[in-house]
């Protein structure tokens, strides 16, 4: 009987619910999830659960913030002048844009606020400092395929995922 370890693609069916219960994201109706295990493709804490589980097994995992999209740190926060920002963008409370680090290299943000015409996001992931429960059901196991190897991710259920890649 297959498991799920390195170099395996993990499908799954998941509810995802906050502290208070609230469901956050679930895949019920949807198709199942999947990922490239050992890829960092899922949260570390669900990740590390899902090692050696066979299809069929049901399991809840509960994971910490530091496992999951980290602290919440008060003081990763920017203020941006609007002037600044591509022109026609509209506030939206929550909504994730793309920003640059000193390196240049890609990182995400969230609008936070909008007053005087200065924007402020935050680099707190809206999960950030909330601990995560994630009822899930595992609903198939596979080998990855040499490309989605290569690019770290999987191609879909079966591996014939219709994307591509800009190079």
């Amino acid at each position: 009987m297959s498991t799920i370890t390195k170099d395996k693609i993990g499908i799954f069916h998941y509810t995802l619910t906050n502290d208070a219960g609230e469901v956050l994201d679930s895949s019920e109706g949807q198709e199942p999830m999947a990922y490239l295990h050992g890829s960092n493709n899922i949260i570390p804490g669900l990740e590390t659960q899902m090692e050696g589980k066979s299809i069929g097994d049901k399991f809840i995992a509960i994971i910490a913030p530091a496992d999951g999209y980290g602290e919440y740190n008060d003081e990763a926060f920017i203020q941006v002048p609007r002037a600044q920002l591509p022109e026609g963008i509209e506030f939206e409370k929550g909504m994730q844009l793309t920003a640059e680090d000193e390196q240049g290299n890609p990182m995400p943000v969230w609008m936070e606020a909008y007053a005087e015409d200065v924007f402020t996001f935050t680099f707190n992931h809206p999960l950030a400092g909330v601990t995560l429960s994630f009822k899930v059901e595992i609903a198939g196991i596979r080998d990855a395929i040499a490309v989605e190897l290569e690019h770290g991710h999987p191609h879909g259920i079966d591996g014939t995922g219709g994307h591509h890649h800009e190079h």
